[in-house]
């Protein structure tokens, strides 16, 4: 809890002055708003007192006065609702860079688990209540406090009795606010999950739209959308409930008070223990007294929001990176691309089942290997744990000789192109895109990467060449054209390692063949590790692996394990039927 409260108050420090100066506009206005009722009860004693000559001439002088207070108040004000706002958005900025930042450090693990639509709900919703927060927060203190410690001191100097029944009360006010914020910040909380839970929804609902619409599914994703609409709507009710209990008694014991100044006053007045003047500057500082009371009020709202993102927001920050660099991680000036793994299990889950059981491969410098067998065997599992995006279970993985997990893991990274099954592109032009892994790559280098991977031709044909917006996802392109756009990305890239996870899979024979052949090209002189859906596709590869649930149990070349006829043979003889 100190490390949160500490964390939580370290976003000032970079605005200090700022703060300073807000904090000190809002002493100003307070003190702005409680002279004026002491203005006004001075002109009222003046009339009361009788008009002499000198009586106008008062009168103007106060109102004077009182019109050079309502321009500090507005002066402060403003200051306080403009520069006060641009604090809480800087912070707001601040906290957004830092979780996003964070994000990216967290590993495929976390990803796995978690749904983008609640990780969205805490960079937007939850930082903006938390800027909220951090604005409102100390002038709303700042002038609640002063506006009602003051307003009590000179109601007591004006009329002790009738401060002191005002005052009864506050102690009842204050049970009935700590009873129902605990209310308010239960439901709140409910109310920013499950929001989180149907923004997850309507952003799966709406990237699989076309898979949607080819089963005409729509019926159904309505209604898994209607049952988490209709489960928000009862968290909202939940909220608004506690809310309304709050605010409405708030309100109430607000409209009491002036109530009892009224008929208490009126009967200190025709006892003459107090004249009207002081009544009015009474009934003033009541409605002074009330707006520090309609400020805590909104502000209760205001903490329970920002409270409410903090938490939610500090549980994403301390969410530890499952892939991390250890102490001194080496940084390796140039990579061979030598691959071993040493009797590697893996499992996603610590209790789950075996992906991989005690495999064992060594992959020379510059060779080219193929890693075939059926789906769900963890032939992509075994090439991911080559850049770690996951760590091994049990054994190891090296790299030149070295465990991953004492390298760096961006330099790691840096040294190997990975072209994945499931292809993603960037919403942007055609060369951001291939120029991804080299945002400085001059056009010349992002063309012939394209040309390599069979895509300038269909680049050049789109209505603005390689400045053609592809929309999200690379919507406005084919399956084909965007595999061979990711293809030319690791082109561009031009790594010492190479990892292929059925790179071709989505392009159509003629494409496929030419594409082929230029990863045959680049391959030369490097280690390469494909990962094939069609067989024929390895055959030239130097050796094949073949993996099963029990692990590898062959490897040699195309013809080799055809001879043996085992695995490989009826894995090819099956593809043959299809």
């Amino acid at each position: 809890m100190h490390v949160r409260r500490k964390k939580f108050f370290s976003y000032y420090r970079p605005y200090t002055g700022l703060l300073l100066a807000d904090l000190f506009c809002a002493v100003m206005v307070s003190v702005a708003l409680l002279l004026i009722p002491l203005c006004a009860r001075s002109v009222t004693k003046t009339v009361l007192a009788g008009v002499t000559a000198d009586t106008i001439s008062q009168i103007y002088a106060m109102g004077l006065v009182m019109l050079g207070l309502v321009a500090l108040h507005a002066a402060c004000h403003f200051f306080v609702d403009y520069q006060g706002h641009m604090m809480g958005a800087k912070m707001e900025r601040d906290m957004r860079d830092e979780l996003f930042a964070h994000y990216q450090t967290l590993s495929f693990g976390f990803f796995d688990e978690q749904k983008t639509g609640q990780l969205m709900t805490r960079l937007t919703h939850d930082t903006f209540n938390m800027s909220e927060l951090y604005h409102h927060g100390p002038e709303d203190i700042v002038i609640s406090l002063l506006n009602f410690v003051g307003a009590f001191i000179i109601m007591l100097t004006i009329d002790r009795d009738l401060a002191l029944i005002i005052f009864a009360f506050l102690p009842v006010m204050a049970v009935y606010a700590v009873y129902f914020n605990r209310k308010m910040r239960r439901a709140m909380r409910l109310c920013r999950d499950r929001i989180g839970i149907m923004n997850a929804q309507v952003e799966d609902s709406l990237n699989g739209i076309r898979v949607v619409k080819s089963f005409g599914n729509e019926p159904l994703e309505q209604r898994k959308f209607a049952y988490e609409n209709e489960a928000f709507l009862e968290s909202r009710r939940r909220d608004y409930l506690s809310e309304a209990y709050f605010y409405e008694g708030m309100q109430t014991f607000m409209q009491l008070m002036p109530i009892a100044v009224i008929v208490f006053g009126a009967a200190a007045i025709s006892r003459t223990s107090l004249d009207p003047a002081d009544m009015i500057a009474f009934l003033l500082y009541v409605a002074i007294l009330t707006e520090p009371i309609q400020r805590f009020s909104n502000f209760t709202r205001l903490y329970q929001e920002g409270i409410t993102g903090f938490e939610r927001f500090m549980e994403m920050l301390e969410v530890q990176p499952g892939i991390r660099n250890a102490p001194n991680a080496l940084v390796p000036s140039a990579a061979r691309g030598a691959i071993r793994l040493c009797d590697v299990t893996f499992r996603y889950q610590a209790n789950g089942p075996a992906v991989l059981r005690n495999v064992s491969l060594d992959i020379a410098p510059g060779e080219y290997v193929a890693l075939v067998g059926a789906s769900g065997v963890g032939k992509s599992t075994l090439c991911a744990l080559i850049p770690r995006f996951y760590d091994v279970t049990d054994g190891c993985v090296l790299f030149d000789g070295v465990d991953v997990r004492c390298l760096d893991v961006h330099a790691l990274r840096r040294g190997i192109g990975v072209v994945q099954q499931e292809v993603y592109l960037f919403a942007g032009t055609v060369a951001e895109n291939i120029a991804y892994g080299r945002p400085d790559a001059p056009r010349d280098a992002i063309i012939a990467a394209a040309r390599r991977a069979n895509a300038h031709d269909f680049i050049t044909a789109l209505p603005d060449g390689y400045a053609t917006e592809i929309g999200q996802r690379g919507i406005k392109l084919s399956g084909g054209q965007r595999q061979r756009l990711s293809i030319a990305r690791v082109f561009l890239k031009n790594p010492p390692v190479l990892i292929l996870d059925e790179a071709t899979s989505a392009l159509d024979n003629h494409s496929e063949r030419k594409v082929q052949q230029s990863l045959e090209d680049l391959a030369q002189g490097r280690t390469t590790i494909v990962i094939a859906h069609r067989l024929e596709t390895v055959r030239n590869a130097r050796r094949i692996v073949v993996l099963d649930a029990e692990g590898i149990v062959e490897e040699g070349t195309f013809a080799e394990l055809l001879a043996q006829n085992g695995a490989f043979a009826r894995l090819y003889a099956t593809e043959a039927r299809i």
